[in-house]
């Protein structure tokens, strides 16, 4: 089944894309979500002007990302955690409480963007990826130390 994507979906495409998905995927999660419409001959008329529109919409969401990104880069975080043994943490510092600490700091930042591959579980300092935009990736240092 052909989609025309209407938002950037991951491993599958950009917005304003036409691209082939199986019929279930297409139908249980793109469609209800509002992330694709079905490629019909109205519909890729329409594609047509929708592009223009996402290269706006595209700009001015990177321009934002990289406003955002330039002032992310200089925040640090700290955690203190209890740990036991080898700096081995009792519990573990998630993409959430990253999320949760920058928005204290007053950066509201969905936690999905904080590319963390696993829980960090040892303490250290960590260059903790977010995706603000396709093109706009930045480190926040994390700093994991040891509760007194």
């Amino acid at each position: 089944m052909q989609i025309i994507l209407q938002e950037d979906v991951e491993k599958l495409g950009n917005r304003g894309e036409l691209v082939e998905v199986a019929e279930g995927y297409a139908r249980n999660f793109l469609l209800p979500r509002k992330l694709g419409l079905e490629a019909t001959a109205g519909n890729l008329k329409r594609l047509e002007r929708m592009r223009a529109h996402f290269a706006k919409k595209e700009a001015t969401e990177k321009d934002a990302a990289q406003k955002q990104g330039e002032q992310l880069a200089a925040v640090s975080l700290e955690f203190t955690r209890k740990a036991g043994e080898n700096d081995q943490l009792f519990g573990s510092v998630t993409s959430l409480d990253v999320a949760e600490a920058l928005a204290g700091k007053g950066f509201e930042i969905d936690r999905k963007k904080i590319v963390l591959a696993e829980p960090i579980k040892v303490m250290g300092d960590y260059e903790v990826p977010v995706k603000l935009h396709r093109e706009v990736i930045v480190n926040v240092k994390v700093a994991v130390k040891k509760e007194e």
